[in-house]
Formats: C-alpha cells, structure tokens, sequence
C-alpha cells in the first residue's frame, strides 16, 4: 500500500503543476550538488556549534509552512517568469562576491539565495507571492550572529554589573570582567547570550506570522523576542554571581552550566509566549494566504504576465550557475607578486630587544606568505610588540579579517576584555591574559590604497579587485603593547606611531608593495 502512496500523491497533482515541478526538483538538486561544499559547512556548524542548533528545525519548519499554504496554492497557475533570472542572477552574485573574497557568510547566503529564487523563475510571481514568507524564512538557514558576540558581551556585563550593585555586592567592573569577593569573573563568548537571540529571532519571525495578523502586534512580538532574551541573559549572568557568593564560585558555575544548557531558553521561550498568547488575532482555521486575492492582484498579473518557458528558465539558470562557477575560479587563482623576504626596519629612537612578553603573544595569520613579530624599545622604557603578515590573496584559509585571525589568539591565554582607545584607523582591543596580565592591540589592514582596521572595508576591497581580475596583496599590522602601568600601553604606541611617520607608508616600506 505504502508503495503506491508517491504515485497516487502524483496523480492527485493537477497536471499544470506537474512539469514545474519536476523543473524546480531538478534546478534544487543540481544547485545541491553544485554548491555542497557550501551546504556541508552550513551543515557542520548547524550541528557542531550550540549557536546555531536551533537551525537544524527550520528545514522542517519551512517544509511545514508550505504545507499549510498548499491547498491554496494549487489554485494557481505555475509559469515561467523571466524577472526570476535577476533575481537569482543577484543569488549568484552574492555567491561570487563570497567565494572570491573568501568570506564564508556570502558564500552561504548566496548558495540558500540561489535556491530561494529559483522559485519564481521556474513556478511564477503569484506562486513567488503565495510562497514569500516560507521563502524569506530561508535566510534563517544561514548562520549569522557572530558578529553580535563582543556587544552582546558588553550588554550583558553591563546589566549584571548594575543588577549586582542593587543587590549590595560589592562589585568592580573592566570590560567583560567582573571582579567580586567571590572571585573574577568573566562574561565570557558563550555568555553573551547570542545563542537564546539568534534562535529567539527566528522564533519570532515565524511566530509573528503565524499567530498574529495586526502589524504591531508583529512588530510587538518581534521587539519581545530581542529584548526579553538579552535581559534574561543579564538576570542568569547576575545569579551566577550572586549565587557564588552564597555557595562558591565552583559551585555557582556548575549550576549555571546546567541552567544556562537545559532550562534558560525553555524558560525564556515560555514567558514570550504566555506574554503574547492573549493577543494572537489569527482565527485557527484561517487560511495563511488567499489564492483568490493573489489571482486578482493588477500588480501580481502585470508581473505575471513576463512568462518565459520553464525550459528557458531552467537553461537560463545553468548558464547563470556556470558563469558565476567560472568568474569565481579565475579570481581565486589570482595572486600578487611576493618579496623574497621582509625585515623589521630601524626606528629612529627605537631598539629592537628580545620578545620575551609575561604570556607568550602572537597574533594568528593564517595562510599568510610572510610574518614578523618582534620588539621595540625607546629610551623613555615604551615597548611596542609589532606583527606584520603579508598575503598574495584573500580567499578560503588565508583571510587576514577573519574569524579567529588578528591580535585575539583562540584557545590562549588571552580573553578579549574590551574596545580600546581610538588610535588613528585602527580596530582597538583590550586583551587580558590569565586574568591578570592586559594588552593593547591596534590592528590595521592595508590592501591597494585602503589603510584602516575596518574588515568590512577590507573584504570590499578585496571583492573589487577580484571582480576586476586586479592582483594586489594585502597586509595585516598590529602594534600592541602590555599595559602596566594603566594608560601606559596607550602612550607607548603613539609614540612609536610618531617615529615611524606615516604608519601606511612604513608598512609599505617593509612589505615592499610601493
């Protein structure tokens, strides 16, 4: 019986759907296969990092919205839309602009894109239309939210710090690091609360559609899943401590292991929807569109009316696939000429010494062609460490912006504590070693004429050059300093700022790129 379900299934199929279909399952497995390297490393982070768990529910999620939307759906007409091939011509795009500047992000977001546009290019703008909120629910595929740690970090060590003051702790608060009778503490990456967000966004978003149909209702839910987490967070981070000091810090943090893993975003995800349950609007038997009103939409017909055959659609796809495949392998063979060697140049006023920092420190450059890390000393006692690495290319494995490369070492004795002070361009860190050695980071990149410590600046940079088949290598700097006594490492860069001259054009000098 159960054998003859998939073909009964299909014969239930009104015959106008059936071709596109059978187009749109050929466009998705070979987009699939195409870009599974993509969708492996999607995969990998879904399941190996507890950030991103929660993603392994919206495939499911999206197969369910569909589902509900089918009956309604069926009374459409699928076609061909020629519009559609913009759409996943930009999907492409963006898929380049990833795959050549080696940023992972869009390499991913173009890769789910891809799939998401290929709907209306191959079923139509009313079936697009009945399809708009599954379809834009794809983006929660895509892992994102890293980029909200070392914020989320400071808000949350700032909640706990006020929340332990009102409960009479005496308390003193640096950056991330919170230090009480009971001991230091840290707010900690996996303290920040990005997890409970990311996954109380996505929560959200879907909730917001289905429960409600008022728009401030929505936009109300939506303001509640940001809010409530990131003050849920502070209160858990705050008990942890206030807990320490009643029962000792070992013990406060295995049960906040405990909390934070099993019971904290159950307990924050209940107090949303009890909150919200009074005001959902949308009757239970509602349907979640109406094909009648999109088959009488002016605009939706209008646009509905650039037909293309499936055929062409399908053939159009290829080529925008195969052209995008092309572009991206040209640029990512492109590198630029390197120097045999560099050298740490003299510094008027300045000596080179031995590096012998109180814990071992150096900033992480992977796949760089050249790096130097060594130590200057002037007649007033300022020491700066200076690192340098130098790349033919940016691309997969030899990204100088990206995650875990530049000042902060990953799985070191060094935690980031803060932002720094402004220093020119720079991106300033405040680094703190075993708990009690701090450091002051200032890293800059320099690529063609871009001087700055932006690496949002560095990857379009970089993106540009590639999709201009331009060759220019690119070079990561960072001046730190140990910072005793406080304010010391501060005045020790600025001074040796001041006797290098213009930082870019010294840089220059070294990496022998001018």
């Amino acid at each position: 019986m159960a054998t003859h379900a998939p073909a009964a299934m299909w014969n239930r199929l009104a015959p106008a759907w059936r071709l596109p279909l059978l187009r749109l399952a050929a466009a998705w497995a070979m987009l699939f296969v195409l870009f599974f390297a993509d969708w492996a490393a999607m995969a990998r982070q879904w399941w190996d990092i507890s950030t991103y768990n929660h993603i392994l529910l919206v495939p499911p999620i999206i197969a369910w919205m569909v589902w509900q939307r089918w009956p309604e759906l069926q009374r459409l007409a699928p076609r061909g839309w020629w519009p559609g091939l913009i759409l996943f011509a930009g999907a492409a795009f963006l898929w380049v602009l990833g795959a050549i500047s080696g940023l992972d992000l869009a390499r991913q977001a173009g890769a789910v894109a891809m799939l998401g546009a290929s709907v209306p290019l191959l079923l139509g703008a009313r079936v697009g239309a009945g399809l708009l909120f599954p379809l834009c629910y794809l983006v929660f595929l895509v892992p994102v939210g890293e980029e909200l740690v070392k914020p989320l970090q400071m808000i949350t060590a700032e909640i706990t710090i006020a929340l332990t003051h009102l409960s009479g702790i005496p308390a003193r608060i640096d950056g991330v690091f919170i230090d009480t009778p009971a001991g230091l503490f840290e707010v900690a990456e996996a303290c920040s609360g990005v997890k409970f967000l990311i996954a109380m966004v996505a929560f959200g978003v879907l909730a917001a559609n289905t429960c409600f149909l008022d728009p401030r209702r929505r936009v109300a839910m939506l303001a509640a899943c940001v809010i409530v987490p990131i003050l849920a967070n502070g209160v858990r981070a705050w008990g942890t401590i206030y807990a320490a000091q009643i029962f000792g810090i070992e013990a406060a943090a295995g049960f906040d292991h405990i909390v934070y893993g099993w019971f904290f975003f159950a307990a924050v995800l209940a107090l949303v929807i009890l909150g919200a349950w009074r005001f959902f609007d949308r009757p239970i038997d509602s349907p979640m569109i109406d094909a009648e009103t999109i088959g009488r939409s002016a605009v939706l017909g209008r646009l509905d009316a650039m037909g293309l055959s499936g055929v062409a659609g399908l053939c159009g796809l290829v080529v925008i696939v195969a052209a995008g495949w092309s572009w991206a392998a040209i640029a990512d063979r492109l590198e630029a000429p390197m120097p045999a060697h560099i050298d740490l140049p003299a510094v008027a006023g300045w000596s080179r010494v031995d590096y012998m920092p109180s814990i071992w420190w150096e900033p992480r450059a992977q796949g760089a062609d050249h790096r130097l890390l060594g130590r200057y000393r002037d007649g007033s006692g300022h020491e700066v460490d200076v690192f340098i690495a130098l790349y033919a290319s940016q691309g997969e494995e030899r990204e100088a912006g990206g995650f875990g490369q530049g000042a902060l070492m990953p799985d070191s004795a060094w935690a980031w504590q803060s932002g720094g002070p402004a220093v020119d361009s720079g991106l300033s860190e405040r680094l703190l070693g075993n708990g009690r050695v701090e450091r002051l980071a200032v890293t800059w990149f320099r690529s063609g004429d871009l001087f700055s410590g932006s690496n949002a600046r560095l990857k379009l940079a970089v993106m540009l050059d590639h999709l201009l088949l331009r060759t220019r290598p690119t070079a990561m700097i960072v001046l730190s300093s140990e910072d005793a006594p406080k304010g010391q490492a501060e005045r020790s860069i600025l001074a040796f700022q001041a006797s290098t001259g213009p930082l870019q054009s010294w840089v220059d000098r070294i990496t022998q790129v001018r």
